[in-house]
């Protein structure tokens, strides 16, 4: 192995202030202001170290896939270490023609009603410790974990799709218009 190839096998990540970062096994706990996040690295093969401020990775093997798979592991640390200090937003927009579609929150649960004139509530589940608040026409889907964040919205998008119709033409819906770093009220 020349020396270029050790280089590249090892890479670390500072970790912020005010951020705990412990591991058990394979699972990785990141504690900070906004909360505890978990990700289990069982699946990842990546080699993880904890020092005092600093987090190091080492590839498990000399191929061109297991560097990919410790830049991916290394984009994965910081994204969790930045959600636990600042958090993740997503804004969507309620879009409607004739029928006024209201969003409510029960729980678990975002309910889309009176979605195209529809009875029945069309109903979709927020992941993880994600914060869902209703504003009018604006749903602000806030949360320190960005998996959890983009997967609430996700659900809520396709929860609102017009199925069977000309999408050109029937534009009722719920949008995602901004996605940002930090938590906005």
């Amino acid at each position: 192995m020349s020396t270029k190839q050790i280089e590249k096998s090892t890479t670390e990540i500072q970790i912020p202030d005010g951020v705990t970062v412990s591991l058990k096994g394979s699972m990785l706990h990141v504690k900070g202001p906004l909360g505890r996040v978990y990700k289990n690295f069982k699946k990842i093969p990546v080699g993880i170290e904890i020092t005092d401020k600093k987090i190091l990775l080492k590839q498990t093997g000399e191929r061109k896939k297991h560097y990919a798979i410790l830049n991916t592991s290394k984009s994965i640390i910081r994204t969790l270490c930045s959600g636990v200090v600042d958090g993740f937003t997503i804004k969507m927009k309620v879009v409607y023609s004739h029928f006024p579609i209201t969003v409510k929150v029960e729980g678990k649960k975002i309910l889309i009603e009176n979605f195209q004139g529809e009875r029945a509530p069309r109903v979709s589940m927020i992941n993880g410790d994600t914060k869902v608040d209703v504003k009018g026409d604006d749903v602000i889907i806030s949360g320190p974990v960005l998996t959890d964040v983009s997967q609430t919205a996700a659900n809520v998008e396709l929860k609102s799709k017009v199925k069977n119709k000309d999408h050109r033409v029937f534009l009722d819906g719920i949008y995602r218009y901004s996605k940002s770093k930090g938590i906005e009220k």
